[in-house]
């Protein structure tokens, strides 16, 4: 396995890009997720959610999940049977509610997720960081059908429709009121990651990575995708703190410095 990891690390240097430098990322096997945020990252194997401390990986719990988020608001995840769970000292807290398919804690204190009828909502930020023990949790439509959303506390939430475009809204923590979404044309993405500084980076439906440029006050929403040109087809991207994180199909990790 180990010659096996070596060699696609041989041909990432030859395809990766001069302005990106790939490395493998610490080696856990079987990698179907990952997620950076708030100086924070964890990441996901078929079954159990695993936390990044200097070069290991700590499994987090025996709970079995099929996704799991870091951000301002903790860590956040959904169990394989759609309940939302919460990481607090130590173990993961169950909500009852809304019945999800993924979440995002990566906002400004908020939560956001994607239920399992493939529509978008928001947990609002006080209500994020006050959950600390098994109780309901008051979901607020995003008023959008939806099947990955991310959020950053420095530049909105995008998402990606079941159609897999993409769309972009400013969503207030406090409120989970919207803007109202816009659709940023150009490419079909299966998943986005809005890393916490404002970063947006996505996976296309053919497993390519990209990122949205010229992000700024003026244009929220950007104004081009970028290609960064990895060597492996891509299922998952992850960024923080000047590190992007990427997972192959085939379960492979990588992390990447610009």
């Amino acid at each position: 396995m180990k010659g096996v990891v070596a060699f696609l690390l041989v041909l990432c240097y030859l395809a990766i890009s001069d302005a990106w430098t790939c490395t493998e990322a610490p080696r856990l096997n079987n990698v179907q997720q990952i997620d950076a945020g708030h100086g924070k990252v964890v990441a996901r194997d078929h079954y159990y959610a695993y936390f990044l401390a200097g070069s290991s990986w700590y499994r987090l719990s025996t709970l079995r999940l099929k996704h799991v988020s870091a951000g301002p608001a903790g860590i956040w995840a959904v169990a394989s049977n759609s309940l939302v769970y919460k990481y607090i000292a130590g173990i993961f807290q169950h909500s009852r509610g809304l019945s999800m398919q993924q979440v995002d804690a990566g906002g400004d204190d908020q939560v956001v997720g994607v239920n399992t009828g493939l529509n978008a909502y928001c947990l609002r930020s006080a209500s994020a960081l006050a959950f600390s023990r098994p109780s309901s949790l008051s979901w607020n439509s995003l008023s959008r059908s939806m099947r990955y959303i991310s959020c950053s506390p420095h530049n909105g939430c995008w998402g990606v429709d079941r159609s897999y475009r993409v769309y972009y809204a400013a969503v207030t923590p406090t409120t989970c009121r919207s803007s109202g979404w816009r659709y940023v044309s150009g490419i079909s993405l299966r998943m986005i990651e809005a890393g916490t500084d404002g970063k947006v980076f996505g996976v296309t439906t053919a497993g390519k990575v990209v990122e949205r440029s010229y992000i700024s006050s003026r244009y929220p929403y950007g104004r081009s995708w970028v290609n960064i040109p990895v060597c492996l087809r891509m299922r998952h991207v992850s960024y923080d703190l000047g590190k992007l994180w990427v997972v192959s199909q085939s379960g492979f990790a990588m992390q990447c410095t610009h």
